[in-house]
């Protein structure tokens, strides 16, 4: 335990005294998260509407009415929950007896529901709901908070081993009682207290400002915020174990990054991607933060919402760091 906390307390010591990489942790999140409040618009052109059963039947219903945008799925309570945040404007079921969905509170799903009737006058039974809108950028924030998260845990952890195995710290290490799991315990213990501060500054920050909604319980989010840092520290761990080369580190953690971004739901919803696709985000811990933080914000879940991906979350951090201590190389080639 003295090992361990002894070069907690230096790491913490090295981050803090780096000016710059302490102000850009903080500095960056919230430039995006202001810059997308006052430059995104809630408009859209078109028409969005979910389709339960057959598309080609729903596609040939609403054949006369222009700028639709049809989306298939196949879990209705997903549909009628994205109905309820107005991210649909309309959800239909096309098969059996024709009917419809609409959302009371919806200001564009009045002018669709009247053309619709307007285009197939008693050919469909009227259903609602009702749920407040919930705005592109409140819905975004909690993925672009949890992309600062990652790449604050990323490049926080592993490139940091690596330039400390290149310029030879480690090495002189490996003279010392010290065990690879204390050096890596110790590392990821400490970029988990710095991203998760840095985080809560930034979150803070934004939310006195911004106001956006957090309708569930705030220790929940921290616990998710924890471990999804845990989860992408253990990953970078794993890159580190036996990198030497700063470039390649580089290059691996963008391509590790990027895809996480892009395939995580963080700026688009998933709901028209390919099922592969889909699958796919599912083995990415990026995915799992976003969708808990925002059940846990948008949707006020409590914990049993979120199980799943605590759980997911919480296996991800275990394998991954016991595969870095095993492969963990003190030395260059």
């Amino acid at each position: 335990m003295k090992n361990f906390l002894a070069l907690f307390y230096a790491r913490n010591r090295e981050f803090i005294r780096d000016k710059g990489s302490l102000s850009w942790s903080i500095i960056f999140p919230l430039i995006l998260i202001f810059g997308l409040s006052f430059a995104l618009s809630n408009d859209r052109y078109l028409y969005k509407v979910g389709v339960l059963g057959n598309p080609d039947a729903a596609q040939q219903m609403l054949r006369d009415i222009p700028h639709l945008d049809l989306v298939q799925y196949q879990d209705k309570s997903a549909a009628l929950h994205r109905l309820g945040r107005h991210q649909l404007d309309l959800l239909i079921d096309a098969g059996g007896t024709p009917h419809y969905w609409i959302n009371t509170q919806s200001r564009k799903a009045y002018f669709l529901e009247q053309t619709l009737q307007a285009q197939l006058p008693g050919k469909l039974t009227r259903m609602t709901v009702e749920g407040q809108e919930v705005g592109y950028v409140a819905w975004v924030i909690p993925g672009i908070l949890s992309m600062s998260l990652m790449f604050s845990c990323l490049y926080g952890v592993g490139y940091v081993i690596v330039r400390y195995r290149d310029s030879g710290v480690l090495k002189r290490y490996q003279a010392t009682p010290i065990t690879a799991l204390e050096f890596l315990g110790a590392q990821a213990a400490s970029r988990l207290l710095i991203s998760v501060s840095t985080l809560a500054i930034v979150f803070a920050g934004s939310y006195l400002l911004l106001d956006f909604p957090v309708k569930g319980s705030w220790l929940l989010l921290l616990l998710v915020t924890a471990l999804g840092a845990l989860s992408m520290i253990s990953l970078s761990l794993v890159c580190a174990a036996r990198i030497d080369s700063l470039e390649f580190m580089n290059g691996l953690l963008n391509i590790i990054s990027w895809p996480m971004m892009m395939l995580s739901g963080l700026w688009f919803s998933l709901d028209e991607a390919p099922a592969i696709v889909q699958q796919i985000s599912l083995l990415m811990p990026l995915t799992h933060l976003v969708n808990a933080a925002r059940t846990i914000m948008l949707d006020g879940g409590g914990i049993m919402a979120v199980a799943s991906e605590l759980l997911v979350l919480s296996l991800m951090s275990v394998v991954l760091m016991a595969i870095a201590a095993r492969v963990f190389r003190w030395q260059k080639k």
